[in-house]
């Protein structure tokens, strides 16, 4: 946390904990971890300041004009598969998974918890009716293409979904578990590479917890999704996890743009220790602290 005195006349400010000072471009790039450009315009945004925007080319217009839309089409999708987790009968049996595991309401509905029922096209559907093409949803990783070509079908089917977020909140992908615990399928499937999501530079939950991480000087480092929410719904805000995959480079930078102390706490087995280790040594080279959490008996 920046404990800071301000100076109204000068208009700047000084941290006693860390030497840090500056003005207010300084502060707003420190005490939320932001750019100078997304600082200014932040500021520019709560004064009412509007700002002269940039000259772009036509192909970077295009561009991101279509990373936009593919982030609402995520939106769309993510509050859709929560409609029907809380409010259909074909949503039921993921509820009750989810709160049998644990998981409040109010939990589910904070990280928008959601589910695909096990049909072939109960998204592509619904998203078609919304004017969504076929190529966006296999651009984003909600649907596959039959073998021949000629059928697009949901990708996740029979599962409690995750939406993944970025730093900034938006939906990037989306991770689903399985109902079944019989199926022959992989348990956990995460969304493929998309234009929006690259698994090793992301981490679960960092857009609820990066708050928690600053003021805490900690984060809580752990596997998966439901590990998250969990500690999350017990009031442990600074969890984040690395999306079942080993701990990437750079993730471990991304920790260290937030703190500079971390403790794992992965499963007791010995892929989970296998795991920690990887991840200790990768954390070490950002110069982290690390720690590792211990839970006798569990």
């Amino acid at each position: 946390m920046i404990k800071a005195r301000r100076h109204p006349a000068k208009q700047i400010f000084y941290c006693f904990g860390c030497g840090e000072g500056g003005n207010v471009f300084k502060f707003m790039m420190k005490i939320e971890n932001l750019t100078f450009q997304e600082a200014v315009a932040k500021l520019a945004e709560k004064c009412g300041v509007c700002l002269p925007e940039k000259e772009m080319s036509r192909a970077e217009k295009e561009r991101l004009a279509r990373l936009e839309r593919l982030y609402k089409i995520n939106d769309v999708t993510a509050r859709y598969y929560q409609k029907v987790l809380l409010e259909t009968n074909a949503g039921k049996p993921y509820l009750e998974y989810l709160l049998k595991r644990g998981l409040s309401r109010e939990i589910i509905e904070k990280f928008t918890l959601g589910a695909a029922p096990e049909s072939w096209d109960n998204l592509t559907g619904f998203l078609r009716k919304k004017g969504i093409k076929d190529e966006e949803m296999l651009d984003l990783g909600l649907a596959s293409r039959s073998k021949d070509g000629r059928r697009v079908f949901d990708r996740f089917r029979g599962r409690a979904m995750f939406p993944i977020r970025d730093e900034r909140g938006r939906v990037i992908a989306f991770g689903g578990r399985l109902n079944d615990p019989e199926a022959k399928a992989q348990k956990y499937m995460n969304s493929t590479e998309t234009p929006l999501f690259h698994k090793g530079r992301v981490l679960y939950g960092l857009d609820m917890a990066k708050n928690a991480m600053r003021s805490e000087d900690a984060a809580l480092l752990v596997e998966g999704y439901m590990d998250v929410i969990a500690l999350h719904q017990a009031g442990f805000d600074s969890a984040v996890a690395s999306l079942g995959t080993s701990l990437t480079e750079e993730q471990a930078r991304i920790i260290a743009r937030h703190t500079d102390r971390i403790v794992i706490s992965y499963d007791a087995d010995g892929a989970g220790q296998a795991a920690a280790q990887r991840a200790i040594d990768i954390l070490k080279k950002c110069d982290l602290q690390v720690k590792v959490l211990r839970i006798p008996g569990a």
